[in-house]
């Protein structure tokens, strides 16, 4: 026996050990109708704990955390949401710099939060998000459930684990201050912490990522992995997208008969993904695959709803966009609806008491100390639980996103938000076989010899004069079936004329995102604002 299959055989006891640590739990995320019935309740539970692991804090002293810890659910409730009022992270800027750069325990969570996820978000700024020992073993079990729902797909855990998993994290640089507290990307927090045995199984490895150049990074990462059996990739499509195409470029330097990334790693089996919306890459992952931009798909694909303040959602059905809530996992969610979020008194329903059709901003309360934050993140509904009484619900708690609620585009009462685009650049795309990369969108405003309209900047690899032409009425098309307010404003071109579409080469976002800092791990480029600071400094990087 050669020491590869050896290897690969000794690897492969791993997936074996796995499946059996994880049979009970994927029994029970099996069990559609406990999560039904018992989701509303746990959920409350789940309050009830941080309440009371939090009531020695300052906050919770402030707000007698203690007290509405041992009210009944609907006056624990009532209380919580009385005493604390939602907040961004505005609100909790300074009591986070406290712990975090003074060394002060006891603020927001119990003890000294040693670690904070910096993040430059996509609403405001720079964030340093506090990721405690609990969130840890928290983001620790969401991770366990991923491998719970692949092998519920039908995923061979002890296949899987006989080759190599690729994680496309961020750096892993961490800047350490005299409190001995800890600060950099959230993959830096956690990749220290990968051991024996899924440290057998784990690429890049440590040295590569480390890295922050991305550029050099996935250079580093492709001769890494060229010739490694590589069976599960993780990460966003975007860069997902951009290591394939060197390892096929890497592979033909090399003197190979190389035409797609299942030529290179023939046991490909799951691509996890998650951060953006998935259908606009479709057909670029297809050929990146495959060949063909509407030939076969990796056999599986997993979706993710990860964020640097805690896990949200993981997709629980084969084939189904929707993601379900992660309700026992020692972090509370709330939601208000999209119209209502800018209020002070913001009406807010737990996840048995929203209604499907209506659109909610995250809200979060976590293990770390962040309480009623607005993540930021617009969702709806597929499937709602049960409410405490055992009454009503149609499933788990199942939601999709739709967009961000700082990221829309109402500058002529259009109404636009970025579920919106994503649904109309990938049906246009489909409609006319354009292959799209990053977009973006924005209003144009009317002046001297030009209408007040939309414009699209998107990335395109097969940009013919004939293929524009018929994408933009598709475009069009798409957005007025998606949004009555669009389409009154594009009727007979009186308030809004036909949208612009400016194509650009592939890469050319990534690009002006490294010329900007913010290049790689997780930063994203909106895909839709109200102004257009942002596309006209991608359209001036693009000249």
């Amino acid at each position: 026996m050669t020491s590869q299959p050896r290897s690969s055989w000794l690897r492969g006891l791993i997936g074996v050990g796995m499946r059996t640590y994880l049979s009970r739990r994927i029994r029970l995320l099996s069990n559609i109708a406990h999560w039904k019935r018992n989701s509303a309740g746990i959920q409350r539970s789940q309050l009830r704990q941080l309440l009371s692991e939090a009531a020695g804090t300052e906050i919770g002293r402030t707000s007698d955390f203690a007290k509405l810890a041992t009210l009944p659910d609907d006056d624990m409730l009532k209380g919580f949401r009385d005493a604390v009022p939602i907040g961004d992270w505005i609100t909790y800027k300074d009591r986070v710099a406290r712990t975090r750069e003074g060394g002060e325990p006891d603020i927001l969570w119990p003890g000294l939060v040693r670690d904070y996820a910096q993040t430059s978000g996509t609403t405001a700024g720079d964030k340093f998000i506090p990721v405690s020992k609990d969130m840890l073993a928290s983001n620790f079990r969401a991770s366990l459930d991923i491998f719970s729902h692949m092998a519920r797909f039908g995923v061979s855990l002890p296949a899987l684990c006989s080759g190599k998993s690729l994680f496309l994290g961020g750096s892993t640089d961490l800047s350490t201050n005299t409190h001995g507290i800890r600060t950099g990307d959230l993959s830096g927090i956690v990749t220290p912490l990968i051991r024996w045995p899924v440290s057998e199984v784990y690429l890049p490895g440590p040295e590569i990522a480390l890295m922050s150049h991305w550029p050099s990074k996935i250079d580093a990462m492709a001769k890494a992995c060229l010739d490694q059996d590589v069976r599960m990739v993780s990460g966003m499509c975007s860069w997902a997208l951009v290591l394939f195409e060197r390892l096929i470029a890497m592979a033909r330097e090399q003197g190979r008969t190389v035409n797609t990334i299942h030529d290179v790693w023939p046991n490909f089996t799951i691509f996890v993904h998650g951060g953006v919306k998935y259908a606009p890459f479709d057909p670029r992952v297809r050929q990146a695959y495959s060949g063909a931009p509407d030939g076969p798909d990796i056999p599986f694909r997993l979706e993710l709803y990860p964020a640097s303040e805690g896990f949200i959602a993981i997709q629980d059905t084969r084939g189904d966009p929707g993601l379900r809530l992660l309700t026992d996992n020692h972090n509370f969610f709330e939601f208000v609806p999209l119209e209502d979020i800018a209020r002070p008194d913001a009406p807010a329903f737990t996840c048995d008491a929203v209604e499907k059709g209506q659109k909610y901003v995250v809200v979060l309360t976590t293990c770390a100390g962040l309480w009623r934050y607005i993540l930021g993140d617009v969702v709806e509904f597929d499937t709602i639980p049960s409410r405490p009484d055992g009454s009503g619900g149609d499933g788990p708690s199942r939601l999709r996103i739709v967009g961000r609620h700082k990221h829309f585009i109402n500058a002529f009462g259009e109404n636009l938000i970025v579920d919106n685009i994503e649904n109309a650049v990938a049906k246009a795309a489909s409609q006319t076989g354009l292959i799209v990369g990053e977009f973006t969108a924005a209003p144009v405003y009317p002046g001297p010899g030009r209408r007040a309209g939309l414009e699209l900047a998107v990335e395109a690899a097969n940009a013919s004069p004939e293929r524009l032409a018929a994408f933009v009425p598709a475009f069009d098309a798409a957005l007025k079936e998606q949004c009555v307010d669009y389409g009154i404003k594009r009727t007979g071109d009186l308030g809004m004329t036909e949208p612009t579409v400016t194509p650009l080469g592939l890469g050319t976002f990534h690009r002006w995102m490294e010329s900007r800092g913010k290049l790689g791990g997780q930063h994203k480029c909106p895909r839709c604002a109200s102004g257009r600071d942002i596309i006209d400094q991608v359209l001036a990087f693009a000249k």
